[in-house]
């Protein structure tokens, strides 16, 4: 008999590790009850903490009906007691016992059963209840069926403790995925994108424009010029924001590697190939996937994405069938595609499969008058990082970030504050915090025109910007302090293209 019990608690031990369904993991434990020990009808019966009520969770011999029926309060029948005791009991035989109610119905009052419920606990706290019955024998030690029982209700007790856990951290990821979500939507609407610039401007009337649609987009300007954070807007406005944004750098990826990280392989496609692995395109299903650089693609990889993007269905490598995809694409690229497909470098039909809604994201150069805003941005924001309270940029530093040409765009741009803030040891950036490169372009500009007109014009637009500066861009309030009308203050201010509205909250 002892080796029946072992091998029991060998089953049940094995339940734990075949399936991560709860309903599932107690179905086989009750099952291997049932056959090892010969009970007939086995229920784990689980309490409700708020409403105090128990109900049938997992079962074997019992119907549908009669599981419905099995609704116990605390101190109704013999699960009722023992809910509410947490005690054990055992009943030789329940035709002679008038605490055994019977409320699923599934057995006949002239049954000869014995009948065992054991309450499950968690730290002295009963959550539920183990019961079981089987055929009378007289002489039969139900003790020992019994100590099995209990013996077994502590390790449903740890399963259940287990999935409660899981529950919880699923519960709280879920939560932190919906938080993220909307904090991404918020940092990604076109509201939040620094730009005031004509050519911005037309950018943000284009994005409107397709951004609810389902319409593949190609982000087309120079590195640097936030081609990733306008795909990122394009995702989180659209109708998909809710849905997978998956995120995929093609220069990065070997070309050796790309097709099977887009596309995904079945398991023996190849050698090393021990388990299926989705591809890119499957991750995003239902979302956007994004493919940044798509003029560095290989011949063969870009024959592969045009059957993709035409047929709207992926096949993995190795695999027979070919998988119905619902994905919106978005590609960049830094490249002349035009000139690309002159030379053979790129295909035509793919490119005008790609190019269904361009958008052209100017360099920064060409957008002088962002300049400024985005360096006040970069400016809080490292400040905020490195807990320094710069406030200002100074007047000198702006006519050098003004006047550099910023090959490397915004994300040059970005860099030079950031160093330009670590260096900084005042409350206002200076131009010898800024990069060697920005001061030595300085330096150029002056020796060019280093006559006492140009400096005359050099100190008249300082004091333009830094009394528009004192006065939070009043054009009223600084003709009033620099002694002149207001209309010629607006010719300097035509004159010298200083723009007064940048100064409105400094």
């Amino acid at each position: 008999m002892l080796s029946r019990y072992l091998e029991l608690l060998s089953e049940v031990t094995k339940a734990l590790t075949t399936t991560i369904d709860l309903e599932e993991t107690l179905a086989k434990i009750l099952v291997s009850f049932s056959h090892f020990l010969g009970m007939n009808r086995c229920t784990i019966t689980l309490l409700d903490e708020n409403t105090q009520v128990a109900k049938i969770k997992a079962s074997v011999g019992l119907t549908k009906k009669e599981i419905d029926r099995g609704i116990y309060r605390l101190g109704e029948g013999i699960t009722g007691y023992v809910l509410q005791s947490g005690e054990p009991i055992v009943i030789p035989l329940i035709s002679k016992d008038f605490r055994f109610l019977n409320k699923t119905k599934s057995r006949k009052t002239t049954d000869e059963l014995s009948f065992f419920c054991v309450p499950i606990k968690q730290k002295d706290k009963v959550i539920g209840a183990l019961s079981s019955d089987r055929n009378y024998e007289q002489g039969h030690f139900l003790q020992n069926d019994l100590q099995v029982l209990e013996i077994t209700t502590s390790i449903v007790s740890h399963i259940l403790f287990m999935y409660d856990l899981r529950d919880l951290d699923r519960k709280r990821l879920i939560e932190e995925n919906n938080s993220l979500r909307t904090e991404l939507q918020h940092k990604f609407q076109f509201s939040e994108i620094i730009g005031h610039s004509d050519k911005m401007v037309a950018v943000f009337k284009l994005l409107t424009q397709v951004t609810k649609s389902n319409a593949t987009v190609m982000i087309r300007g120079e590195s640097g010029t936030g081609k990733e954070l306008i795909a990122n807007a394009i995702h989180y406005n659209s109708v998909r924001s809710d849905k997978p944004f998956i995120k995929v750098n093609c220069s990065a990826i070997p070309e050796s590697l790309l097709e099977s990280e887009l596309f995904g392989y079945d398991k023996g496609a190849f050698t090393g190939a021990n388990a299926s692995k989705p591809g890119k395109f499957e991750l995003a299903q239902g979302g956007t996937i994004f493919l940044d650089e798509i003029g560095d693609f290989a011949m063969p990889t870009q024959v592969k994405l045009l059957r993709v993007l035409q047929a709207r269905e992926v096949g993995r490598l190795g695999a027979i069938e070919d998988i119905k995809l619902d994905v919106r694409v978005i590609v960049a690229t830094n490249r002349n595609l035009e000139e690309d497909m002159k030379s053979g470098k790129f295909r035509e039909d793919l490119y005008y499969r790609v190019n269904v809604f361009p958008v052209f994201l100017p360099p920064l150069r060409e957008r002088k008058t962002d300049i400024l805003l985005l360096a006040e941005h970069f400016l809080g924001k490292y400040s905020k990082e490195n807990n320094k309270k710069i406030t200002r940029i100074t007047t000198p530093a702006i006519n050098m970030l003004m006047s550099y040409h910023w090959p490397g765009n915004v994300r040059e741009l970005e860099n030079c504050i950031e160093r330009a803030v670590l260096v900084c040891e005042d409350n206002a950036l200076k131009g010898n915090d800024l990069p060697p490169s920005l001061q030595f372009n300085e330096t150029k500009n002056v020796k060019k025109s280093g006559n006492m007109m140009q400096a005359i014009h050099n100190l008249e637009q300082e004091m333009i910007i830094e009394s528009l500066k004192r006065n939070h861009g009043s054009q009223r309030k600084t003709s009033l302090e620099l002694g002149i009308t207001e209309r010629i203050l607006g010719y300097k201010i035509q004159k010298y293209n200083i723009v007064p509205k940048f100064y409105t909250d400094r």
